[in-house]
């Protein structure tokens, strides 16, 4: 919990001078969304108020934020926790990514398009690979889809997507294998992108419907097993 605090107190001179609860809650989201805290954590009040420098009242307005968007969870008398996620909503949340993301490559519109999120994106993968970083490849995989909702050039959808991206997240922090999960989606990304360079948005949709399809079975598998596992041993 020490190094998480320490990366939030870095995370102040966010805030500005205009420090609201909805900026407090953008940087937790931005922290749960790249792994710092995993599904289950208890967030301190106390640790993360001081760690930004923000008011108790700011903080539980972030804290309610960010419940509504089914990232935390409020237990009584015991405080808030990061959540963890069931079979149901890893299914969900991909049924909403393979509505948005495939919707967004089919409304392109014709060619060129501003590219570069999703090559700076592809190579910060290959970097993260080449570190043997698998959690670093889950970061840099979610920032090129996130990249690839913002071909949409919506406001409202990359905030729409921005809570989506941050659950996925949880799910794949419950993931014991990175590397299994994560390594076969470097070349599809990379397919995604040629066939964009390309201009060819049908072709790229194509490759995001089955990539989607296939990475939702790959992870409701790993997720059903290691929950199972989870709840026998509570048991």
């Amino acid at each position: 919990m020490a190094e998480q605090l320490t990366g939030l107190a870095g995370d102040r001179v966010l805030l500005g001078r205009t420090s609201t609860a909805e900026r407090v809650s953008d940087i937790l989201r931005s922290r749960i969304a790249e792994g710092y805290f995993p599904p289950g954590t208890r967030l301190s009040e106390d640790s993360i108020g001081g760690a930004l420098g923000v008011s108790r009242n700011t903080l539980r307005e972030a804290f309610r934020l960010l419940t509504h968007e089914r990232l935390l969870i409020h237990e009584l008398n015991r405080g808030v926790f990061v959540r963890v996620l069931t079979v149901e909503d890893v299914e969900d949340i991909y049924r909403t990514r393979a509505l948005v993301e495939c919707a967004v490559v089919r409304g392109l519109g014709a060619p060129p398009y501003r590219l570069g999120g999703l090559v700076a994106a592809v190579e910060e993968a290959h970097t993260a690979t080449a570190e043997n970083d698998w959690k670093g490849v889950g970061t840099a995989n979610i920032h090129f889809h996130r990249e690839l909702v913002a071909l949409a050039g919506s406001e409202r959808t990359d905030e729409l997507m921005r809570s989506v991206f941050a659950e996925l997240r949880l799910a794949f922090h419950v993931v014991d294998d990175p590397r299994r999960l994560h390594e076969p989606y470097l070349a599809r990304n990379a397919g995604i992108l040629r066939a964009l360079q390309a201009g060819d948005t049908k072709g790229a949709e194509r490759l995001l419907e089955t990539y989607l399809a296939d990475s939702l079975e790959r992870v409701v598998e790993v997720y059903r097993r290691r929950v199972g596992e989870d709840t026998a041993g509570s048991s």
